[in-house]
């Protein structure tokens, strides 16, 4: 069972400290929410766990399978078993979304054999009918340009898509709810439980309640001025949908919670 093991995190953007002490575990299976105000760090982690240059390491350490995350390029990371679904996708036009897909496999497969000459054309062409079936896209969504036109929800679809070709072992969704409807919401939520299904373990930065009211969290995180300031189950999502966060400031303001 693959283990995401963050430990007193501190990291900086130039001179200023956003990460002030993160830690946190995250096993094959489970499904992690982390809450919060904007500006608190939440897209830092996301980032610096992917190995974002702008994103310096100032203290602590992450560690999966075994590996100290930090010490590995982005494309290790990636080939260990990590996956990131961004917040705004990049379009790329004139790159199909199964020619993009299928590169990404090869540069996988070669990783672990260099002689290796890639998955052939048919075995891949099944492979992406399975998924995108499993998922219930539209098979001409593969001869689409990876997100060039595409809507919100599209977007966040072809993220799902990657992660359910790509198979990571631990997924980090930076905000994939955001601008979507509610159509679009219910879609991309069912992808990630099946996914979740095939014990993929899932960290999910959202703003927003109704992301988990489909997605069905395990815990809930509460991040604050660069820390994890309060953690429960999915009732937490819950309790701030309804009081927001100033419980939780004074509860810090008091000291009540000494845990971060």
């Amino acid at each position: 069972m693959s283990e995401l093991n963050i430990k007193d995190l501190h990291v900086n953007i130039g001179e200023k400290e956003i990460l002030k002490g993160v830690t946190l575990s995250i096993q094959q299976g489970q499904v992690h929410a982390i809450m919060g105000p904007n500006g608190t760090g939440k897209s830092t982690l996301a980032y610096t766990l992917m190995g974002h240059p702008s994103y310096q390491v100032t203290g602590g350490s992450a560690t999966f399978k075994g590996h100290d995350l930090f010490s590995l390029p982005t494309d290790e990371r990636s080939r260990l078993g990590l996956f990131l679904a961004f917040q705004y996708p990049v379009a790329i036009p004139g790159v199909t979304v199964a020619n993009f897909l299928r590169t990404a496999v090869n540069a996988r497969r070669k990783a672990i054999n260099p002689a290796d000459k890639g998955i052939p054309i048919l075995e891949f062409r099944n492979l992406l009918k399975e998924k995108m079936r499993m998922l219930k896209m539209d098979p001409s969504f593969a001869g689409r340009y990876l997100n060039d036109g595409f809507s919100g929800g599209e977007k966040k679809r072809a993220e799902v898509l990657q992660m359910a070709v790509l198979q990571p072992e631990i997924a980090i969704l930076d905000e994939t709810d955001s601008g979507l409807d509610i159509d679009a919401l219910k879609i991309v939520s069912e992808g990630i439980h099946l996914l979740q299904e095939q014990n993929v373990g899932v960290l999910l930065i959202t703003h927003y309640q109704r992301m988990l009211n489909y997605t069905k969290p395990d815990f809930v995180h509460v991040m604050m001025a660069g820390r994890i300031v309060e953690s429960g189950g999915a009732d937490l999502a819950l309790h701030l949908e309804e009081h927001g966060y100033d419980w939780i400031r004074e509860k810090i303001e008091n000291g009540i919670n000494g845990n971060k």
